[in-house]
């Protein structure tokens, strides 16, 4: 069994996905538009001829999907964790994700990880990105 995030942008899924490919090393997989589903001239919103329908992107070993969506609003009680091998990455994807969106936590040290921060990107999406200390198994 497998879980993959699934995200609904209103209108910038592609920009998105071409700005995590620049900056945290992601492959756009596909893009398919909405004017490439069956029966589009019924079924697409006015002006999203041309937007994603469906997205797959993926980063590291794991899959981000999303779509764009007439009226879409980010979630807001969900995140992306992105734990990378270490604290230079962090901080430079941090920074990236960081520039053009809102900080909700600066990149600092804590119990759990050498460095840890959260974030709304550009985009809406909610990120937090940290480097992970080694901690014992629950056993």
């Amino acid at each position: 069994m497998k879980i993959n995030t699934y995200l609904n942008h209103g209108g910038n899924c592609e920009e998105a996905f071409k700005f995590y490919e620049q900056h945290l090393g992601a492959k756009i997989i596909n893009f398919f538009r909405w004017s490439q589903m069956p029966e589009a001239e019924k079924n697409t919103p006015p002006g999203f001829e041309n937007a994603v329908l469906h997205g797959h992107l993926a980063i590291g070993d794991t899959f981000l999907m999303a779509a764009d969506v007439p009226g879409a609003q980010p979630m807001r009680s969900a995140y992306l964790s992105l734990s990378v091998s270490n604290s230079e990455e962090a901080e430079r994807i941090y920074a990236a994700l960081a520039d053009g969106g809102e900080v909700f936590m600066k990149m600092k040290e804590t119990f759990f990880a050498f460095c840890f921060g959260q974030l709304r990107d550009r985009f809406g999406i909610n990120w937090m990105i940290l480097h992970e200390r080694p901690m014992p198994q629950v056993v």
